[in-house]
C-alpha cells in the first residue's frame, strides 16, 4: 500500500493528487490519499479530504511508501516511524503554495541530513516508487528515534548509578 498525504495547507494540491490516481490505475497496488483541500477527486484510490491523526499514524505504519508534501509535519511522522518518505513540495507556479519554501527547505534537509527523497518533477514520481527500495537502501540519516537514544542513555546512566 502506498499512503499520499498533502496535508492541511488551504490551496489544492492537485497535481500530486492526480498524478497518484493515474499511477493507481495502471499498478495492482492499493493507494490511499489525504487530499486536503484538493479538487480532484481520485477515482483509483482510497481517499479522504482529512484523517484523524491515529489514522495517518496508522496508514503510515502500514504503508510500503509514504509520499508526502514538503510540510515538515507530513515527512517526519514517516522517518518516526523507520521510513524514508518521498517527499512532492508544494511549488510556487503551480499555484500550490505562496512561493517556494517547501522546495527550498526539503533540498536543505535532503542534503543535510539524507533521510528523505525529494521528487521535484512529477513526472519522475513513477520511477521514485519503481526503484524505491534500491535508492532507499543506503539511506539511514536520521532515522534514528532521539527518544529512543535518550532512554538508552538514561537507562544506562541508572545502571551505573545503581
Amino acid at each position: 500500500m502506498i499512503f499520499v498525504t498533502v496535508g492541511t495547507h488551504e490551496q489544492p494540491f492537485d497535481r500530486l493528487v492526480s498524478y497518484m490516481d493515474r499511477w493507481a490505475e495502471k499498478h495492482d497496488e492499493e493507494v490511499v490519499i489525504q487530499t486536503g483541500y484538493s479538487t480532484v477527486e481520485p477515482q483509483h484510490c482510497r481517499w479522504e479530504r482529512l484523517f484523524p491523526y491515529a489514522r495517518m499514524l496508522d496508514y503510515t505504519k502500514k504503508a510500503r511508501i509514504v509520499i508526502t508534501h514538503g510540510g515538515p509535519s507530513s515527512f517526519i511522522m514517516p522517518l518516526q516511524v523507520g521510513k524514508i518518505p518521498l517527499v512532492v513540495p508544494r511549488q510556487k507556479r503551480f499555484d500550490e503554495h505562496v512561493n517556494d519554501h517547501q522546495l527550498e527547505f526539503c533540498r536543505s534537509v535532503a542534503q543535510r541530513k539524507g533521510n528523505i527523497l525529494v521528487v521535484e518533477d512529477i513526472e519522475e514520481l513513477g520511477e521514485m516508487i519503481e526503484n524505491y527500495k534500491e535508492r532507499t537502501a543506503a539511506m539511514t540519516g536520521g532515522l534514528a528515534s532521539n527518544n529512543a537514544r535518550f532512554c538508552e542513555d538514561f537507562e544506562k546512566l541508572v545502571r551505573e548509578m545503581l
